[in-house]
């Protein structure tokens, strides 16, 4: 059901028939990476957070980025709560390892983490634990309806590594 129902939501841009489905799993960011042949990093994983009222917030990050606390909480005035598999389910109408920001159960706010700016296409689930879709960072923003770009995560910036390695030669 999932899958249909995400490919409906890209039937109003003609573009239902862009999404792949595989033999393989795609749940996880490895399994997406290898099936498809791309880095992991430029898998779009879409993790389901605790929102205000009972409302899921949506963020889409890069494969290789991990949530930061304190940029979540100053972002959004809240802790960084992930939702239960029940919970992403029924909130989302996606099983956990399908969840995408398109085709939505229900009308939850979608942000786009900063971590997906630095590669020109992503490869975002489709419902399935065995699909995907290849977008540009517009088309993803454009297609999932998100309501605007944040800085959340950690752990994907070349500049931390530097300042790792700078920090690491000075203790030496």
């Amino acid at each position: 059901m999932s899958l249909e129902s995400v490919k409906a939501h890209f039937k109003q841009w003609n573009k239902e028939q862009d999404v792949m489905e595989f033999e393989t799993s795609s749940a996880t960011v490895e399994q997406a990476a290898e099936t498809i042949g791309v880095e992991p990093a430029r898998i779009a994983k879409t993790l389901s957070f605790r929102g205000k009222e009972e409302q899921a917030i949506l963020v889409v990050a890069a494969g290789d980025a991990k949530i930061d606390n304190k940029k979540f909480r100053k972002s959004f005035g809240l802790k960084a709560r992930m939702l239960s598999p029940d919970e992403v389910l029924e909130q989302t109408g996606h099983a956990v390892g399908g969840v995408c920001p398109f085709g939505l159960k229900n009308d939850l706010n979608v942000y786009l983490d900063e971590s997906m700016k630095r590669f020109d296409t992503l490869f975002p689930a489709c419902g399935s634990t065995n699909s995907a879709i290849e977008l540009t960072k517009e088309e993803l923003f454009k297609y999932s309806f998100a309501t605007d770009w944040v800085d959340v995560c950690k752990g994907w910036q070349d500049e931390n590594l530097d300042e790792k390695v700078a920090l690491q030669q000075e203790s030496h």
